[in-house]
C-alpha cells in the first residue's frame, strides 16, 4: 500500500466536509506551511490546501501559523540597522495615485526607518511601487544587503516579493493557474520580514482586519495597525471616516478616525506618476492629495506611539508635510 503524504493531514483538516472539517490550530498551520517552504509539498496539495483556506477565510490561528513558517525563512540581514516601520503594499493603484508613497517617504525624511515590500504586476492596469518610485528618483532595492545601506544612509527601503523571498513569490504567482488570490496575498502583508518594531498594513475589505489584529497578537507583535485603504494600500481616503484596529503594547484598539474633507472623489483621469515629485517640491499643490499624504502620515504616527491622540497626530502629520525638505525627495539617487 502506498503511503500517504505527510502534508495530506493538514488538507484533510481542512477538506473533510461541512460537519468534519475544521480550521487549523496555530501549530497545525506553522508546521504545515514550513513543509511548503522547505519545498516538501505536492504541487497538488499546496493547491488544495491554499484554495480550501480560501474558500472559508482563513481564522487568526491560521493566519498567524502561516506567517511565522514565512518568517522562519526571512531574516534581516548582518547589521542592518532597528527598523522603525513596516509598511505593505501588495495592491497597487487603479483610481487614484500612489499617494502613500509620499506618506512614507516623509516619514523617513522626518527621521522614521521605514522598510516596505510587496508584490507587484499580478493585476493588470495597475500603478505599482516600484514604478512611483522610480518616478521620484528612489532606487528599488534587490537583494536584503542593498536595503539595509538604504536604511541606514536614508531610513527608506524597497523591496519586492520576488528578490524578498523567491518560495513565497513563486506561491503568490500560483493565482493565475488558481484563477484567485491565494491566503497568501492577505498574510505575505503580515511577515514584518525585518522585525520592525510597528508594523501597518491594510485591507480591501473590512472583515479581515480583525484577523489582521488578532494574528499580530499570536505573532507576539506590540504595535500594529490595519484599515481599510484606498484601493488596498496603506493609504487614507480623506472623504470617509476610517476605523483603525491596532495593537498598543499589545493590547488591542480600535478607533474611529473622521473624514478629512468634505463630498465625494472622483477617479484620477490619468496617474501621470510625474505629479508625485510635483507635489514633493511644491511645484504643484492639491488640498485632497494633501489630506491623503497627512492623514496617512497621521496613522503611522499613531500606529508608533509617536502620538497620544488623533488630533495630535493630524497636527504632527501637517507640520510634518510643511516642513518637508522640498529640494530632495529622501531616499533619492
Amino acid at each position: 500500500m502506498t503511503q500517504e503524504h505527510p502534508f495530506a493531514h493538514y488538507v484533510r483538516i481542512l477538506g473533510k466536509g461541512p460537519r468534519l472539517s475544521r480550521p487549523l490550530t496555530f501549530e497545525e498551520a506553522r508546521d504545515g506551511f514550513r513543509m511548503v517552504m522547505r519545498g516538501e509539498v505536492e504541487p497538488v496539495q499546496l493547491g488544495a490546501f491554499l484554495c480550501l483556506l480560501r474558500v472559508k477565510t482563513e481564522t487568526p490561528e491560521e493566519a498567524a501559523g502561516l506567517a511565522a513558517a514565512i518568517r522562519e525563512t526571512v531574516t534581516p540581514p548582518a547589521g542592518c540597522p532597528p527598523v522603525d516601520l513596516d509598511w505593505s503594499s501588495y495592491a497597487g493603484k487603479t483610481r487614484q495615485l500612489p499617494y502613500y508613497l509620499l506618506a512614507a517617504l516623509l516619514l523617513a525624511g522626518h527621521g522614521v526607518r521605514v522598510f516596505m515590500h510587496g508584490s507587484e504586476h499580478h493585476t493588470a492596469g495597475r500603478v505599482w511601487t516600484s514604478e512611483a518610485l522610480a518616478a521620484l528618483g528612489v532606487p528599488v532595492s534587490t537583494t536584503a544587503a542593498d536595503a539595509a545601506t538604504r536604511l541606514e544612509r536614508a531610513n527608506f527601503a524597497y523591496m519586492t516579493l520576488e528578490h524578498l523571498s523567491p518560495p513565497l513569490h513563486g506561491i503568490m504567482e500560483l493565482r493565475h493557474l488558481l484563477g484567485l488570490r491565494s491566503p497568501i496575498h492577505t498574510i505575505a502583508r503580515m511577515i514584518n520580514p525585518f522585525r520592525a518594531a510597528c508594523s501597518i498594513n491594510s485591507v480591501s475589505h473590512p472583515n479581515y482586519a480583525p484577523v489582521h489584529q488578532a494574528a499580530s497578537r499570536l505573532l507576539g507583535e506590540t504595535r500594529m495597525a490595519v484599515f481599510k485603504g484606498e484601493g488596498g494600500e496603506v493609504e487614507r481616503r480623506p472623504e470617509k471616516a476610517c476605523e483603525v484596529l491596532s495593537l498598543v503594547d499589545g493590547q488591542p484598539l480600535a478607533e474611529d478616525w473622521p473624514a478629512l474633507v468634505s463630498g465625494t472623489r472622483a477617479h484620477e483621469d490619468s496617474l501621470d506618476l510625474g505629479r508625485l515629485k510635483a507635489l514633493w517640491t511644491g511645484a504643484e499643490s492639491d488640498e485632497t492629495a494633501t489630506a491623503v499624504i497627512s492623514g496617512t502620515t497621521a496613522i503611522a504616527l499613531r500606529a508608533m506611539g509617536r502620538a497620544a491622540s488623533i488630533d495630535e497626530a493630524e497636527g504632527m502629520a501637517l507640520a510634518m508635510w510643511r516642513d518637508r525638505v522640498r529640494t530632495t525627495v529622501p531616499g533619492a539617487a
